[in-house]
């Protein structure tokens, strides 16, 4: 067991540094780009641009798409170029993660991402950074059709990101309205509304879109029917929602230290799950201190509303849900007729369950 567990750490860090060198080649390609002559101080800062926000994440989400190719290939390894082209469709995953933070932290007003400034908080960047986040999302679509043009899969996944990107911007629109409104009437964050934000702001690019990517993929490579996993939409969009519910508790409970950032979701007026559910469990007493305490930048206010969340035991709360979803999803997984997209689902599954960053 130890040895197929190095054997295991030792695959996932052979990904991980071809992985990464596929991201040089990319970003080499783009700064030499001919289809705009860029001068030197604009190289130079799209170089660092390109670090900075595109390398400096966990890269989950990209490398799940390589993983998840390599277990769809269902005992037989893919070949160089294969696996070339699975890192390209990470890539363009980690491209679009970069393109959605830069503009939320400039909408929440954030100060941190990924334990150092948020790119826009740079004296030298300031309002710049939106310009930099369109030009991730442009470069996207020179990076696939370099790569993709003329594969009979080309059209679908520019569809899939552009249908991906439509579900998440329209899930800020939600969030950022119910925020606005919220700070008007705090009643109008109820369960429903969360979930509605969460399932769109969050499910579709962290879990739909790097699954159905490369699930499609496979399944057009081999010459079979994309909607014979459609059934799979249900699980992921799930998964998406109990990660979301999982990054709203770490914003009042986890340990800034490990997660890279400091959370601000009380003191923003946030739609967060913590908040929807002391919401159904107070009383008059307490919803008068959540009410008159919430949005608040005071850091008495903040910890008034982190108390009270205490008193409310919803940190035990948590814990059941985390342990009944994961549960819930183990058995929709294991109900999937293929064993190849079962191994898919439970790795991503597995990789969120219990995280603590």
């Amino acid at each position: 067991m130890a040895a197929a567990a190095q054997g295991e750490a030792s695959t996932g860090a052979t990904t991980t540094a071809t992985f990464r060198r596929v991201y040089e080649t990319l970003k080499a390609e783009l700064l030499r780009d001919g289809y705009f002559h860029f001068n030197d101080d604009a190289l130079r800062w799209l170089d660092a641009m390109l670090d900075y926000n595109v390398l400096g994440g966990k890269l989950n989400r990209g490398l799940a798409v390589v993983e998840s190719y390599k277990s769809l290939k269902a005992g037989s390894e893919p070949s160089e170029e294969e696996e070339f082209l699975a890192c390209v469709l990470g890539w363009g995953i980690e491209w679009l993660q970069a393109y959605f933070l830069i503009l939320d932290d400039i909408m929440d007003n954030s100060q941190t991402r990924r334990g150092k400034p948020c790119w826009y908080r740079l004296p030298k960047v300031g309002l710049i950074a939106i310009n930099d986040g369109l030009l991730l999302r442009s470069q996207i679509s020179r990076i696939f059709k370099r790569y993709f043009y003329g594969k009979p899969y080309y059209v679908d996944l520019l569809d899939l990101f552009n249908e991906v990107e439509f579900k998440t911007t329209s899930g800020e629109l939600l969030d950022q309205i119910t925020t606005s409104e919220g700070q008007k009437d705090l009643s109008k964050y109820t369960v429903d509304v969360y979930r509605r934000i969460v399932e769109y702001k969050t499910a579709y690019y962290s879990f739909y879109l790097p699954v159905k990517e490369n699930v499609g993929c496979a399944l057009l490579l081999s010459g079979r029917n994309l909607d014979d996993y459609v059934q799979v939409k249900h699980i992921l969009v799930e998964m998406g929602v109990y990660f979301q519910s999982q990054d709203d508790y770490l914003d009042c409970f986890g340990d800034p230290e490990v997660m890279g950032k400091v959370g601000t979701d009380i003191e923003d007026f946030k739609c967060s799950w913590l908040f929807v559910q002391a919401l159904v469990r107070v009383d008059e007493r307490q919803k008068d201190i959540l009410f008159e305490n919430y949005g608040k930048s005071d850091p008495a206010c903040v910890a008034k509303v982190k108390a009270l969340y205490k008193e409310l035991n919803l940190e035990r709360v948590f814990s059941e849900y985390e342990s009944e979803t994961y549960e819930k999803l183990i058995s929709d997984i294991e109900a999937q007729p293929n064993e190849a997209v079962q191994a898919v689902l439970k790795s991503f599954l597995h990789k969120i369950y219990r995280r603590r960053k």
